[in-house]
């Protein structure tokens, strides 16, 4: 099976260790309602092959919006801690599906599960998930925090702090941050880099509220970056400039766009 590249590989990466969070909407594709579409999850599975083969460790949390479609009109009314413990367990079909595939292509993998389902899962343990990456296993995270009313996107900034994570990740059918939204307007221009604090007075909806504030205390980089386009979760972790840099340096500019 597929491991980390030699130490040489490795040393040439900017970021070593990554927490990536991947959206369970985009499995949709670009015609399904609901369910999970093959060529976007084989997508996946290339970009993080060919991650670890140049020496990345590589951690992920998946949503699972594209399963919850198939039963959202069936939740209305219903209690929101009930709801969003329905939402965990499909986080955990997407994790199961992602691991398979992965495995398909001979990546070691590890599914974790913040709530207890041994047939499937090993449990969430801080120290044992680093040893796996350290064995240049990919370990993927599900059933979010494990809590109600925390987002995915917490459990991806939660678990990036746990593992000790250089960067996180977010990997989105956009090419980053932009002004506005640029599937709906084509004047939206790109942020290269812009400071957390200014995401969060302009509201730009990189990650939840909380999600952010657990990055700004420990002062943890967040790139957003287009998935779905080949090659480019290799080309962020060797340095390149890919997506948008969401940093909190008080000494760099809070805003820099890409010139039209």
């Amino acid at each position: 099976m597929s491991g980390p590249s030699d130490d040489t590989s490795a040393s040439s990466l900017e970021y070593k260790r990554v927490l990536l969070k991947l959206s369970g909407e985009a499995l949709l594709g670009a015609s399904r309602e609901f369910g999970i579409d093959e060529t976007v999850l084989q997508n996946y599975v290339e970009e993080v092959r060919t991650a670890v083969e140049c020496g990345a460790e590589v951690a992920i949390v998946i949503g699972g919006g594209n399963i919850f479609r198939g039963v959202e009109h069936a939740m209305e009314g219903m209690t929101r801690a009930h709801a969003d413990y329905m939402g965990m367990l499909a986080t955990m079909i997407n994790g199961m599906a992602l691991q398979d595939a992965l495995e398909q292509v001979d990546l070691v993998t590890r599914l974790q599960s913040s709530i207890k389902m041994e047939e499937i899962a090993e449990p969430f343990i801080r120290r044992r998930a680093i040893r796996h990456l350290e064995k240049g296993r990919v370990v993927i995270f599900g059933a979010g925090t494990g809590n109600p009313y925390f987002t995915t996107d917490t459990a991806a900034a939660l678990r990036g702090l746990e593992i000790g994570a250089d960067v996180i990740l977010k990997g989105t059918r956009v090419d980053g941050i932009f002004t506005a939204d640029p599937e709906e307007d084509d004047s939206a221009e790109r942020f290269e880099r812009i400071h957390g604090d200014e995401v969060l007075r302009r509201d730009l909806r990189v990650m939840d509220m909380t999600a952010l504030t657990l990055c700004q205390e420990s002062e943890m980089p967040i790139i957003v970056f287009n998935m779905a386009a080949s090659g480019n979760l290799r080309r962020l972790l060797e340095g390149e400039t890919v997506g948008t840099h969401v940093h909190w340096d008080e000494a760099e500019s809070p805003v820099e766009r890409v010139p039209a």
